[in-house]
C-alpha cells in the first residue's frame, strides 16, 4: 500500500529549501524506508522463545540486613558548613 507524501510540502514546513535533486532523492529514500516498514508489519510474530544468554540471568541482590549507620555528629563535623544539623549548600537556582 503505497503512501504518498508531498516531500516538497515537508520540506517548506521545516523550512528547508531544498532543489528539485534532493527532494527526489529524500522521495526514494522515503519510499525505501515506507516499504520496509511495510514488510515488517506483514510478518507474522507468534509466542516466542527466551533469547539464550551467555551470563545466565539471576540477580546478584544482597538480602536486606539492618545494620547501624554512620554516626550523624561524625559524618557532620566532617562537613564544609551545617546549619541547624544539616548540611548547607549553596541553593540550586537563584529565586528572584
Amino acid at each position: 500500500m503505497p503512501i504518498d507524501i508531498d516531500i516538497a510540502h515537508v520540506a517548506r514546513l521545516a523550512r528547508l529549501d531544498l532543489s528539485e535533486e534532493e527532494l527526489e532523492g529524500y522521495r526514494s529514500q522515503l519510499d525505501a524506508i515506507l516499504g520496509h516498514a511495510a514488510q515488517v508489519q506483514s510478518l507474522e510474530a507468534g509466542p516466542q522463545e527466551e533469547p539464550a544468554h551467555p551470563l545466565g540471568l539471576v540477580n546478584a541482590f544482597r538480602d536486606d540486613e539492618r545494620r547501624p549507620s554512620l554516626d550523624r555528629d561524625e559524618v557532620l563535623a566532617q562537613a564544609p558548613e551545617t546549619v541547624d544539623g544539616y548540611f548547607a549548600v549553596p541553593p540550586a537556582m537563584d529565586a528572584e
